[in-house]
């Protein structure tokens, strides 16, 4: 029942132009009317303990007000339910010293109750500082700070909520973070298996569960959850069961750091492969440490030693040779050497002092997802810090829920998460997606509000983009905050990509350095792209190879660069421009997709009607495009429609039937072939 400003000035005996006055002199701003909370408010800052009562006076100025309210609740009056709202005097609480834990959100009420300072008080803070407020306002943590200072109540945020941003760009590091790190204790390592296509990566992940997985009631029978956990000597291990470095950087592209150890697998008989090499940068670029399992040892051709010289011509010196790489014989198949293997793994770990706090809400990382028949979205969850329990509200990106049921590899239910261990869960609105991040929020109201803050997030492209554009790069350099560019060069040869890595070496910059973080023969692929999105800052370098369309899309939704070259120099002497950060913008084509043309529908003026298949790519409404025939250019034209299902589209992708609306002097003929592009003005890379 809001309360007019001139019917507050003359029930308490004064003019507009004085109770406007009083008013800014207690902190409050002038409005036309207050509401109720607000009008109790400034009651108890201008009446204080002045004879005529609050409570009096305010039921005297809302006396209409109530009377309009009479026929609004008349139904409830039939029903003998008349409630009568009573305003009391805010009691004066003693100001709390010492430190007072609030959340990252919390209303103006509450934080009046937790610190003891008056909720008139807070109020009148807020408006000094241009924000007009009730005791119902919601208002941020570093807020709370601003219009407490003064009082020497020192507030601390609670870790109850998820912060939304943090949550969406999977900032697993900062929702890690522990101030006190007494609360911190031991915590079982998490394994990934890595290693060269049939070099024995699965073979030994089946061997070590099937081995040292305790039976259950079940009759010991597993499924597979994408991660499962051992006993070796009394002390559990983790192994993430999705072997294979494509996994294992998708979550690193996503900011998850769910691996403490790699171990990498390597045939005796067959040595160092283009997919080994692969493995290992990509774990020496995510700073964890290798294992080297030399499998196979029971083959009758199996040569360790040739195996370790090979590894250590990649930076992999053996414990026997001098260097810190710890590499074991093993055989999977025979079942030899996977107890030295664990014993290795908890070595390691030791060394490593791997800690987090149990005694926290808990933040953990999706290993997988999929759809349960019986649960709906489902996914396999490894806990990075605090304890997960039944009941807990969560969010994942834009999932919310709460947690319904836990299972581990055994099928086993459990009631509770601690770090390290690994399980499947229950009661998300939506599935979620590998190397997400997981945060219990205090409420099934803040699991809905923060999971609406993300959603909102997903629409901003720019903010999809984890990678790091060419402008970002110039622009980090030219202001000193970038000090390593890292390259990722694919050729058509080895001869070439030596050639390349011994110019780059030469490339030199007093205040920044180049790193080439992985380098190979053959296309660039999406590992390559996921590599370079997993790494800030670093470029993907094509020399006489280049991306197909996929590959090309996905780097574009990630930000990053993709460029290929055919002259070495050319290459070296932009670097050096970047470097300088004094590249320009150019016009450039964009490759897109490829259309079959299977039916002509329309023949005009210079335009036709065309209906065929998108055979690669994209194609979009509004592109060029490039005419061949029996495998020969024939002509240019221009796309300046798309339909599907007689509806008008803007982009269709690889596989969809369609329409499309051509213009251009050539005449198409069944069976020619439409290959799309467009120019943009891009940043251009080496």
């Amino acid at each position: 029942m809001p309360i007019s400003h001139a019917k507050f000035a003359s029930k308490l005996g004064c003019t507009d132009g004085e109770l406007q006055k009083k008013i800014l002199e207690v902190g409050f701003q002038h409005a036309d009317e207050y509401d109720d909370e607000t009008a109790d408010l400034l009651l108890q800052e201008l009446l204080g303990k002045n004879e005529k009562n609050v409570v009096d006076v305010y039921d005297e100025l809302s006396e209409v007000e109530k009377e309009k309210e009479i026929v609004k609740s008349q139904r409830k009056q039939k029903a003998g339910k008349i409630v009568k709202k009573v305003y009391k005097v805010e009691e004066k609480v003693p100001v709390k010293a010492g430190q007072i834990e609030i959340s990252e959100m919390i209303s103006v009420k509450e934080l009046a109750e937790k610190t003891g300072i008056s909720a008139a008080s807070l109020v009148g803070s807020l408006m000094k500082n241009g924000i007009l407020a009730n005791i119902n306002q919601v208002i941020d943590f570093d807020t709370a700070q601003i219009i407490t200072v003064s009082t020497g109540v020192k507030l601390t945020k609670k870790r109850t909520e998820a912060v939304a941003k943090d949550v969406f760009m999977g900032n697993l590091e900062k929702l890690l973070e522990e101030d006190d790190k007494t609360l911190l204790k031991n915590r079982p390592p998490v394994v990934s298996v890595m290693g060269h296509v049939d070099h024995g990566k699965t073979s030994l992940l089946d061997v070590i569960r099937d081995a040292n997985v305790v039976a259950t009631e079940s009759g010991g029978i597993t499924q597979h959850i994408g991660a499962y956990q051992v006993v070796k000597n009394g002390k559990p291990i983790t192994f993430l069961d999705t072997p294979g470095h494509e996994a294992f950087t998708a979550m690193r592209a996503r900011g998850a750091r769910a691996t403490d150890i790699a171990i990498l697998v390597v045939a005796a008989d067959d040595g160092v492969k283009p997919q080994t090499e692969e493995a290992i940068n990509h774990a020496k670029e995510a700073g964890i440490p290798i294992i080297v399992a030399i499998n196979k040892m029971d083959k009758p051709g199996a040569n360790p030693d040739k195996v370790k010289a090979e590894l250590a011509e990649r930076g992999l010196q053996p414990e026997e040779w001098g260097g810190e790489t710890m590499m074991i014989p093993i055989s999977a198949l025979k079942k030899q050497g996977i107890d030295k293997l664990l014993e290795g793994v908890l070595l390691v770990a030791e060394m490593l002092e791997l800690k987090a706090n149990p005694n926290r809400p808990a933040v953990a990382t999706v290993i997988e997802s999929h759809l349960d028949p019986s649960f709906g979205p489902v996914a396999t969850i490894l806990i990075n810090t605090g304890t997960l329990k039944i009941g807990d509200n969560i969010i994942i990106g834009k999932a919310f829920g709460k947690i319904k049921m836990m299972r581990d590899h055994t099928g086993r239910k459990i009631k509770d998460m601690i770090p390290s261990d690994t399980a499947q869960i229950a009661g998300l609105s939506e599935p979620v997606h590998s190397g997400q991040i997981l945060q219990v929020v205090k409420d099934e109201r803040a699991s809905r509000d923060q999971s609406s803050q993300i959603r909102g997030m997903f629409k901003d492209e720019e903010m999809l983009q984890s990678g790091m554009g060419m402008q970002e790069i110039l622009n980090r350099i030219k202001e000193g905050s970038l000090k390593l560019l890292k390259i990722i060069v694919k050729a058509d040869t080895i001869g070439s990509l030596e050639a390349i890595k011994q110019s780059l070496a030469k490339v030199k910059n007093d205040d920044i350095a180049i790193k080439v973080i992985h380098s190979g023969v053959g296309s660039i692929t999406e590992s390559d792209v996921m590599m370079a999105t997993a790494s800030a800052g670093t470029l993907v370098v094509g020399f006489h190879t280049k991306a197909n369309a996929h590959v090309l899309q996905v780097a574009e939704r990630s930000g990053i660069e993709v460029v290929t070259y055919s002259v070495i120099y050319e290459l070296i002497e932009d670097l050096t421009k970047i470097l300088s950060g004094l590249l320009k913008p150019e016009n450039i084509q964009v490759e897109l997709g490829k259309f079959k043309v299977m039916k002509i529908f329309f023949t005009g003026k210079g335009e036709m009607v065309l209906g065929g298949k998108i055979s690669d790519g994209v194609i979009q409404s509004s592109s060029k495009c490039r005419v061949f025939r029996d495998g020969l250019q024939i002509g240019d034209g221009d796309i300046i429609g798309l339909k599907l299902v007689n509806e008008d589209q803007k982009e269709l992708e690889k596989g969809e039937e369609c329409g499309l609306k051509y213009r251009g002097k050539i005449k198409i003929a069944e069976g020619d072939l439409l290959e799309a592009w467009k120019m943009e003005k891009k940043m251009k890379t080496l």
